[in-house]
């Protein structure tokens, strides 16, 4: 699969889902477009057609809020039709507006939240390794997840029982909510961190798809070690206007900005 091209159909499902329903946290999900387009094509264990297999990969979006674009990867992999999408922030709809498994394929975890992803993907990779079983568990990070001390209590139990089938991979965007993630809470030095807590750490450009399909496809980096891949990201990656921009963390493109957004990704002139 053209992982580019997914890349960028995951961009314009996102813009316009957001658009159509009013919701926000467009960037955070433009943040991590390319990291989904790898995972989903071409590294994570699963099916589409048989989404409950027992030995598929597990996925968990631990930054909760960025759940338009695991919809759309979702759908682009062939979960559900691409026209559920349209559903997304409705009134009843089963898409909601943070990312949530109820009725929905693929999804193995609701989340919003922050700072719970994690846990629950630690506890999912121990039980597996208790039954003997050879499904990964993958999960994605967002800064302010790591500002939560339950996810240090995770990495600490996940170091500590040598967890080598869960993958962590932290969209390191460096803005938050309200301002960058150095004046919020500095997470530096933040690969030493991880490290000091029996984890092996690799980080990449969190754009380069070569670059993460090459290091995801060396699971796991270190045998009897949970792996970490510091993605170093752009918040609102795609669009000019929206990188590096903390309004788009809840602002919605409507109008001019919704024209210009869509010429940008190539989904209008």
């Amino acid at each position: 699969m053209n992982t580019v091209d997914l890349a960028k159909r995951i961009r314009l499902h996102v813009l316009h889902m957001t658009s159509r329903g009013g919701s926000s946290h467009i960037a955070s999900a433009f943040s991590i477009a390319d990291l989904l387009a790898v995972l989903y094509g071409r590294i994570l264990r699963c099916d589409p057609n048989k989404p409950r297999l027992a030995s598929r990969d597990r996925f968990i979006l631990s930054k909760g809020h960025a759940g338009a674009a695991v919809y759309a990867a979702l759908a682009e992999v062939g979960f559900f039709p691409t026209s559920k999408l349209s559903e997304h922030y409705q009134d009843g709809s089963e898409l909601s507006g943070h990312v949530s498994h109820k009725g929905i394929p693929g999804v193995e975890l609701s989340t919003g939240s922050l700072g719970h992803g994690l846990s629950v993907g630690v506890g999912m990779a121990y039980g597996a390794k208790l039954e003997r079983k050879t499904h990964r568990v993958f999960v994605v990070l967002s800064e302010g997840d790591c500002d939560e001390g339950s996810n240090w209590e995770a990495m600490l139990f996940a170091g500590h029982h040598k967890l080598d089938n869960l993958v962590a991979i932290v969209d390191y965007n460096k803005i938050q909510s309200l301002t960058s993630t150095s004046e919020t809470l500095d997470l530096e030095p933040f690969a030493a961190k991880w490290e000091s807590f029996g984890w092996a750490v690799r980080e990449v450009d969190g754009h380069d798809h070569d670059a993460i399909c090459e290091t995801l496809e060396g699971l796991p980096f270190t045998p009897g070690k949970p792996s970490v891949l510091i993605a170093h990201t752009v918040k609102g990656k795609g669009v000019s206007f929206m990188e590096n921009n903390v309004l788009w963390h809840y602002r919605t493109a409507r109008g001019e900005e919704f024209d210009a957004a869509l010429k940008e990704l190539g989904g209008g002139q």
